[in-house]
């Protein structure tokens, strides 16, 4: 994972991780890191008029990352819009060289008290990964491992990545 400053990969290593905005690495399997249920740290106010969760009027922020707003997935309208805004970061990937792209926080729905569900997040993965295969793009499904079976199915993502698993067994 060079989800930081990318770096030259060290000999034997096969494949890399690194942010949507940076280039893929060299000789190696490149995958390309999308925050798609979450904006990245400074980037609230790129994201349009209707797409980030709010409560009481109030932004709603991942605890574990304080400048993190979750995307509201809660109706058919903000899951397009939400899918519309992502959708040319994952054309860039593929443009960029990349050969696969992650989606991370699909979980955001466990941090809003049943305001957004399994469901809901599970159909902006599902049009996401339609657009990674439409840009030739394998398409993964980040963290979350205990909705794998039920994203998987619902989402069509060709492969799962589980962050910091001896962490939490």
């Amino acid at each position: 994972y060079q989800l930081g400053e990318p770096y030259p990969p060290a000999d034997g290593v096969g494949l890399v991780v690194r942010d949507r905005t940076a280039d893929p690495a060299d000789g190696v399997y490149s995958v390309c890191y999308v925050n798609a249920f979450q904006t990245q740290p400074g980037e609230s106010a790129d994201w349009p008029e209707g797409t980030l969760f709010e409560r009481d009027g109030q932004p709603v922020i991942d605890p574990d990352w304080p400048d993190e707003r979750l995307v509201d997935t809660s109706t058919a309208e903000k899951r397009n819009r939400v899918v519309a805004h992502v959708a040319p970061w994952i054309r860039g990937c593929a443009a960029s060289g990349f050969r696969a792209v992650e989606f991370d926080n699909l979980d955001t729905f466990t941090r809003t008290d049943g305001a957004l569900t399994l469901q809901h997040n599970a159909a902006v993965a599902a049009a996401l990964v339609t657009v990674a295969h439409e840009a030739g793009l394998a398409a993964g499904q980040k963290n979350a491992a205990e909705f794998a079976r039920e994203l998987r199915d619902a989402a069509g993502f060709d492969f799962a990545v589980a962050e910091e698993c001896a962490a939490f067994d």
